[in-house]
């Protein structure tokens, strides 16, 4: 009887080819790197909050979610957009509302993001009198609530003067008023350019922003962001290092995740 031989000749393995392996990791590796510059660049972007400028509203090691969407785009809207100028002006614009807590390029550095609140639009006057703000010659609202309590390094409680400010669509937020003494506290009546804003910290003692010419100034509308929308995650860094994973749980500010700013 004759065999069948290609029955009884064992079939040779194929080996894998690792060069179709790579491309196709390298493929997957892209297509996702693109999808998350393209959900960045038109839908949400994070950010750092990396100062004490717009407390009680935001903390030191917040971070945060902003809607790209809100006002349009402008170059700026998109990856190095401080470098390429991609196109002038604004596209499928909608305008900020007083009220709004924006991120905005740095009007004298583009490279450097700034988070502050909308207080007044194009048009509007705006001035600060012995601490207190005044919008179109009238003052805004302000009634004290409970005060804001800081603990230093040494654990000394100092507390600061808080402050619920109401602007006249009624929007409120709250702010921090330590002292009546300093040049943020009188200023001149500013008057608000056509298509530029006039934004503020809510720590009104301790903010950079459009009362100081030589800090922030008037924010074009160009230079917008997005409106920041949400509280994503919170970091204490004074109570445990990133690696110090033994003070976690007392660094994790889980009551401020998933916080709506309004």
């Amino acid at each position: 009887m004759e065999r069948n031989m290609s029955e009884d000749t064992p079939k040779k393995k194929e080996k894998p080819n690792n060069k179709e392996g790579f491309l196709d990791l390298a493929r997957t590796f892209v297509i996702a790197v693109a999808l998350a510059m393209v959900f960045r660049s038109l839908l949400l972007e994070p950010f750092h909050i990396p100062s004490g400028s717009m407390r009680s509203t935001l903390l030191e090691g917040d971070y945060i979610f902003v809607y790209k969407p809100s006002y349009g785009y402008s170059r700026y809207s998109f990856p190095f957009g401080a470098w390429v100028d991609y196109f002038d002006g604004r596209i499928w614009a909608d305008t900020p509302e007083r009220g709004d807590v924006v991120v905005f390029r740095l009007p004298r550095n583009t490279h450097v993001d700034y988070i502050k609140r909308i207080i007044g639009l194009p048009g509007d006057r705006v001035q600060v009198k012995d601490g207190v703000l005044f919008l179109n010659g009238e003052q805004v609202k302000r009634t004290p609530t409970e005060a804001y309590r800081v603990v230093s390094e040494g654990g000394v409680e100092r507390r600061i003067n808080r402050y619920i400010e109401t602007l006249p669509s009624g929007r409120e937020y709250m702010v921090l008023d330590e002292t009546r003494m300093g040049d943020a506290d009188y200023t001149e009546e500013y008057v608000v350019p056509e298509g530029h804003y006039f934004a503020m910290g809510d720590n009104r003692d301790n903010s950079v922003d459009s009362r100081f010419a030589e800090g922030v100034g008037f924010v074009p509308f160009e230079n917008m962001v997005g409106r920041a929308e949400l509280i994503l995650f919170s970091w204490d860094g004074d109570k445990a290092k990133l690696w110090e994973v033994w003070n976690w749980p007392s660094a994790i500010r889980t009551d401020r995740f998933f916080e709506l700013l309004g």
